[in-house]
């Protein structure tokens, strides 16, 4: 058991005063170490070996003065002699050391200097012998008290998680697989940080492995089964005859180690690979990063991007603060001077029950404990004051009993556990340092739930039932639902899924256009409808506040549940610091039943900017600081503008559709069949100058083409495909083989919007084609030629529009004549002087585009090569849009988005309601 920071002090100054003499090397080196350790309550004999036999570079032999495998070599010299010279001679020493003997301190002393180098963090401290009592926590290492300093891209995680990954695979390909592997391998986990991190007597797992166990391995497997038995027994249980090295390990209880596991066989290969792992400093590895990359790791296909699914803590911060953590904080804030409310407010505190109904590896949980512990610690202080404390486990009321999780795989479940049980370990060593008295909580008595199932069709009320009623609390309930349940867009998912959402949504008609992770807010609305209070918050791909998402999802949430949304950070990129990173824009959405209480939206200049706090009463489904107003589809737009169409759907098999070669071979077969073949343009054709063709026979005389063998070959086929198509209006269309199947070609050139346009593009590129363009079902087509339409469609007033309301393809927008176009509010009266400024700058975007003829549009609207001079055009066109909209610039999209909003309200206020009353009609 590690000793208290105070008692640590006293033997400090103790031993400073008894060696302050002493002042030779060979003669008083090994008993000042040992007193050295021992100011630690650290047995240097049962750690390290003195005098240890190394090859150096030269090839001779050298003798390390003390060396702690892995953790620190230590090299002394006698009073005034030169530590440079000392440091060199250590680091000479290393190179004759194995992978995991390396050290990550090195101490150089001539028993009145220390000089202490760290050598991850690549630092150096000096002090002399009688300020040692000042520099103790330096040594934290030795007493088992780790600093926690954790980063994502440390390449001590990669290197942990990819040695975990290698041991793994071993075990595997021997035939050690499935649920015992999982379970083998969260255990070896728990011991790898347990003997790092004072759980453990420092090193005891790896030693046992270095001194007990064959180097070929053969015994290892049924060694580690010993270990796990001790580790499940309880002190007065165990026998009497018990070898040392096995009693030293603590009974650790919490059903870890309860169930009877097959034994493993290793090999040497295996051994040495767990004795690699053993020499990673696993202080240093935080539960919440290592879980997402340990799952990962698992997956050879996922281990490929090692890093890229770790979710940030930062990130994380962004849901948990405004939920719950500035609250409480605030709370302290204004509680702490008064000793009574503290204390019941610090009862308040370790109350709280915390459902992750997604929760992986636990990153969510682990983080939100830790950050609950960390206020715990601070009203701790508040509390004690200057006074000793001699009880820390009766003051500590945060415990990990009060989280929950579900989640559907069984193995990040055992991990959430587990890292869980690690973080309240790290946790406890800080209150353990803050207050000078070591503090364990061993045997493990108390555990999170985390359920292994599918939240969708779990009942969430029951897994707090299950729990003993708290008196205290009118009914016992979850007080925050939080987490990052999988995104899934309906193009991903599997039968599975939706097969969950069309349980969870049983009442809508349809969910097709909904992501998975909606099923999440309904389940959970489902649950405020019993527990009111209760507050909610997930992270979502945006695409659940845009587009057609809105209509289906919000409006049904809002009518059957009657929520609000308390806060809402817009899209935002979902990273993290790992190389590789994940890029999906995000949102985060909290909500509740409605409270009175101010709404606080968290808006973006870029995704990958800062947020900025806006304060407001209302924040609407589209996540902005409007009352609830949801765009729904129009047949027809609701201002006087040209409607937009469908480009021409073919439905022929591919028949009446022609590439570049097989336009050759016509012509080459029948140059009269050229007068009937016509350029055909789709979303892809138009966006990348590729060429397709078609044959086009409407409003031709039959004898003109009927000779033709090419051509009424392909006829025949097209009837062919529509005879077999099992959809009515398909096989009906077999009747007229020779036309496309819809027809909405103009008579005059026309404007054209791509259906599908990428996410990256700061504006979506329309363009007007000449008539005897054909274009497909992929191209949304305006029976106009006007610049002014042009103009207002191709300025940032409509691309902010498109990003709120579109639907999404993948992450690219989906351009949608009903939800899009039909009720984008167009300019309320513009002067036709401003038309003509918006036609003149239309004009010049398609003006300096012919100054790049070899360029395709995808090309020119990429974000990294779209020319300056095309930018700034749209500029200028952007800045003549807005003058016909107001004489006020709108300093960011939000405000864009607000204005139109509060326009589209307005023409909408009487359709609205003629439609309300022809219903009643």
């Amino acid at each position: 058991m590690a000793l208290g920071w105070n008692e640590i002090k006293e033997r400090a100054v103790k031993f400073s005063k008894e060696w302050e003499d002493t002042s030779n090397e060979e003669a008083d080196a090994k008993p000042f170490l040992v007193e050295f350790f021992n100011v630690f309550g650290i047995s240097s004999r049962k750690v390290a070996t003195f005098e240890h036999k190394v090859k150096k570079l030269d090839e001779h032999d050298g003798y390390i003065d003390l060396l702690w495998k892995g953790t620190i070599l230590i090299e002394m010299k006698s009073r005034g002699k030169n530590l440079d010279k000392a440091y060199q001679q250590a680091k000479d020493y290393t190179h004759g050391l194995k992978q995991f003997e390396l050290p990550k301190y090195i101490l150089i002393s001539d028993f009145n200097r220390f000089r202490l180098y760290d050598l991850d963090e690549s630092k150096e401290y000096e002090f002399e012998l009688k300020d040692l009592v000042s520099n103790v926590h330096k040594f934290s290492f030795i007493a088992g008290y780790q600093k926690q300093v954790y980063k994502a891209e440390d390449p001590v995680n990669i290197e942990a998680a990819y040695l975990m990954g290698k041991l793994h695979d071993a075990l595997k390909e021997s035939g050690y697989t499935g649920h015992e592997l999982e379970k083998y391998l969260v255990r070896l986990l728990f011991c790898l940080f347990a003997e790092d991190t004072t759980i453990f007597e420092q090193k005891a797992f790896q030693e046992y492995i270095e001194n007990k166990t064959n180097e070929d391995g053969t015994d290892l497997g049924l060694h580690l089964a010993q270990i796990f038995q001790v580790l499940n027994t309880p002190y007065d249980k165990r026998q009497l005859t018990l070898d040392e090295s096995l009693a030293v390990f603590p009974y650790v209880n919490g059903q870890l180690f309860s169930e009877q596991l097959s034994f493993a066989s290793f090999n040497s290969k295996m051994r040495q690979t767990l004795l690699e792992c053993c020499g990673l400093n696993w202080s240093k590895i935080s539960p919440a990063i290592f879980g997402s990359m340990f799952q990962s790791v698992m997956d050879e296909t996922e281990r490929r991007n090692l890093g890229a699914h770790y979710t940030s803590e930062k990130n994380i911060l962004k849901l948990i603060k405004p939920l719950f953590l500035d609250k409480l904080w605030q709370e302290y804030e204004t509680v702490k001077t008064n000793p009574n409310k503290l204390k019941s407010f610090h009862r308040k505190v370790a109350s709280l029950r915390f459902l992750d109904p997604a929760c992986g590896c636990g990153n969510f949980l682990v983080i939100t404990y830790r950050e609950l512990r960390l206020l715990e610690l601070e009203i701790l202080k508040t509390l004690q004051g200057s006074q000793r404390v001699t009880d820390i486990a009766n003051l500590m009321l945060c415990d990990v009993d009060r989280f929950y999780g579900i989640e559907y795989e069984e193995f990040p479940a055992q991990i959430a556990q587990v890292a869980l049980w690690l973080i309240d370990h790290q946790m406890n060593m800080l209150v353990s340092q803050e207050f000078g008295e070591y503090f364990v909580r061993l045997p493990l008595r108390k555990s999170a739930k985390i359920i292994h199932g599918n939240a969708l069709r779990t009942n969430w009320d029951s897994i707090i039932e299950s729990l003993p009623w708290d008196s205290k609390r009118e009914k016992e309930m979850f007080d925050y639902i939080l987490g990052n349940p999988p995104f899934i867009g309906k193009t991903w998912q599997n039968d599975s899924q939706r097969s969950d959402l069309k349980t969870v949504f049983n009442d809508l008609n349809s969910t097709g256009d909904l992501d998975y992770v909606t099923a999440w807010y309904k389940v959970a609305c489902d649950y405020l409808n019993s527990n009111p209070s209760t507050k909610v918050a997930f992270v979502s791909t945006n695409s659940i506040s845009q587009g057609e998402q809105v209509l289906v999802l919000w409006e049904y949430l809002y009518r059957k549940y009657e929520i609000e949304i308390c806060f809402a950070h817009r899209t935002f990129k979902w990273n993290n610091e790992a190389k590789g990173n994940a890029n999906v824009h995000v949102v985060i959405i909290g909500f509740g039943k409605p409270d009175g209480q101010v709404k606080y939206l968290y808006d973006y200049d870029s995704p990958n900017s800062d947020p900025h706090i806006i304060e407001c009463k209302y924040i609407n489904s589209y996540l902005l600081p409007n009352t609830n107003l949801i765009i729904k589809k129009q047949q027809k737009p609701i201002c006087n503008v040209p409607e937009m169409r469908c480009g021409n759907k073919p439905s022929d098999g591919g028949h009446l559709i022609l590439n570049k070669n097989e336009v050759a071979t016509f012509f080459s077969n029948d140059i009269s069949s050229k007068e009937f073949i016509r350029k055909y343009v789709g979303s892809d054709e138009y966006l990348n100058n590729k060429e397709r063709w078609c044959i086009w026979l409407k409003g031709v005389e039959p004898s003109k083409y009927r000779g033709i063998n090419s051509i009424m070959d392909r006829i025949n086929k097209v009837r062919d495909f529509r005879i077999a198509s099992t959809a009515e209006p398909t096989k009906k269309a077999a009747e007229y083989p020779s036309l496309f199947f819809y027809i909405s070609q103009p008579i005059k050139d026309y404007i054209v919007i791509p259906e599908v346009s990428s996410e990256r593009r700061k504006y979506i590129p329309l363009s007007i084609l000449k008539s005897e363009i054909i274009s497909s079902n992929k191209i949304f087509l305006i029976d106009s030629s006007e610049l002014f339409y042009l103009g207002v469609l191709s300025s940032i007033m409509h691309m902010s529009w498109v990003r709120i309301v579109a639907g999404r393809m993948k992450s690219d927008y989906s351009y949608s004549g009903s939800i899009v176009y039909n009720t984008f509010p167009w300019p309320e009266n513009p002067t036709e002087k401003q038309k003509k400024s918006i036609e003149k700058a239309a004009q010049k975007v398609l003006d300096t585009r012919l100054l790049f003829p070899e360029s395709s549009l995808a090309d020119l609207y990429d974000p990294l090569t779209m020319p300056p001079s095309l930018f700034k055009a749209h500029q200028e066109l952007d800045k003549a849009v807005d003058l016909a909209y107001r004489p006020q610039p709108f300093i960011n999209e939000t405000k864009r988005i607000e204005f139109l909003f509060e326009l589209y309200d307005k023409y909408t206020a009487g359709l609205f309601a003629k439609e309300k009353k022809s219903r009643k009609n």
